[in-house]
């Protein structure tokens, strides 16, 4: 039997890896997924589930929602793409990391089916998940969607619900160059008489929703404020989790209609240990003091107007930024919203997708932003603590991929 790290080694380099690699390891359709879960005898129907869908803020409100079902008892799957620094994060019960034989062992056993269908590496990871939760007999299971929702090769479940966090500018490639185009995708989660939550609507997107809500008698809530007692307690820290807060107030509430029993006191004490209870990294994740270093996720105009904005109002004396990005990112949209004032430091996330650091360098210059470009996200974290003062702020980001390598 191979071991852990021999079993990973194969997976990324015989499947296509989206996060490596980009287009060219997307499938648009579930025929694959179909496969691998007829070969593992549909695992997905044995188990409750919640399916969560957005542009952002999806990571969060599935982090939240799994600590808030295992502070209640029940024994509570979490599937979450893509992982910070071990694969094993992607699928977890009650906290706990998917063990290293299951990994190896199903891995070992798809072999077969791997060569007949060559899947990508997301779609046997749903797999993995689903055949996981089915054999650790989960009460219930968070189910994150990887991109869009439609085709996404999570949209194979039954959920108990389903929830659409909001829609923003991300992956136009494949879901669209218009708002209302992403929000059919993102609506394709929405199943028959299945209550959903969308957590934030916009004029453009809010008809697209009602429209596919109503054709399948499916009963929609719009997310709500977040109790103010919610975000105090909260361990998550970004502005931005205060919408997300109020999202899983409305699935919160959807899920009593349907007979869940929640204790409110079991929900704070939830929130205060949602971190070590999901072990969710890498959202406005304070890594250090004097100088204070933040690291956050955010990679699209959205996410990062609202993790810019928490920037400057908590600025502590010069902002230096560490910033890489992957190469079909809108490069003008996310510049500009960057401040002209920071003292930038350019660098390429060390995956096949990176964008070169002189190239990110060259147009940021184009947008007012001046700095230095370094060959790795090391490097240029390096250079940006040697400069700052112990007075000053560092904010780590523009990829997940470059605060994984930070982590």
């Amino acid at each position: 039997m191979p071991t852990y790290e021999e079993t990973l080694e194969f997976l990324y380099s015989r499947l296509p890896v989206f996060q490596h690699i980009g287009a060219a390891a997307y499938k648009a359709d579930l025929n694959n997924t179909i496969a691998l879960c007829d070969a593992l005898e549909n695992p997905q129907n044995n188990f409750k589930c919640i399916h969560v869908g957005g542009t952002n803020g999806k990571g969060s409100v599935s982090s939240i929602l799994a600590a808030i079902f295992t502070k209640h008892g029940y024994k509570t799957g979490l599937y979450t793409s893509p992982h910070l620094l071990d694969f094993r994060e992607r699928i977890r019960i009650n906290g706990h990391m998917i063990p290293k034989e299951f990994v190896v062992q199903f891995a070992e056993s798809m072999k077969p089916l791997i060569e007949t269908i060559s899947p990508s590496f997301f779609e046997l990871t749903v797999g993995m998940a689903f055949d996981f939760f089915k054999k650790s007999e989960v009460d219930i299971a968070i189910i994150e969607v990887g991109m869009g929702g439609r085709l996404d090769s999570t949209n194979v479940i039954s959920p108990e619900l389903s929830i659409i966090t909001n829609i923003g500018w991300d992956h136009m490639e494949f879901l669209g160059d218009t708002l209302q185009k992403i929000a059919e995708e993102k609506a394709g989660i929405i199943k028959n008489s299945t209550p959903v939550v969308v957590g934030e609507v916009l004029p453009d997107t809010l008809s697209v929703f009602e429209k596919t809500a109503a054709g399948k008698s499916a009963t929609m809530t719009i997310g709500v404020a977040a109790p103010a007692s919610w975000v105090e307690k909260c361990a998550l820290k970004g502005d931005y989790q205060k919408k997300n807060l109020g999202t899983v107030k409305a699935a919160i509430t959807a899920l009593e209609l349907q007979g869940y029993h929640f204790s409110e006191r079991l929900i704070l004490e939830a929130l205060q240990e949602v971190i070590s209870l999901t072990g969710l990294k890498g959202r406005w994740e304070v890594l250090h003091e004097n100088p204070q270093i933040i690291a956050d996720t955010a990679h699209n105009p959205d996410g990062l107007k609202e993790t810019m904005a928490q920037v400057r109002k908590g600025l502590k004396g010069k902002l230096h930024i560490v910033l890489g990005v992957v190469k079909e990112k809108d490069l003008a949209k996310i510049l500009s919203l960057l401040p002209p004032s920071a003292n930038y430091y350019f660098c390429k996330p060390n995956i096949f997708r990176g964008l070169d650091a002189e190239i990110l360098a060259r147009e940021a210059f184009q947008h007012g932003l001046k700095g230095e470009f370094h060959d790795s996200v090391d490097k240029a974290f390096t250079a940006a603590k040697s400069r700052a003062s112990k007075n000053d702020t560092i904010y780590i980001g523009g990829s997940t991929f470059v605060v994984a390598e930070v982590l």
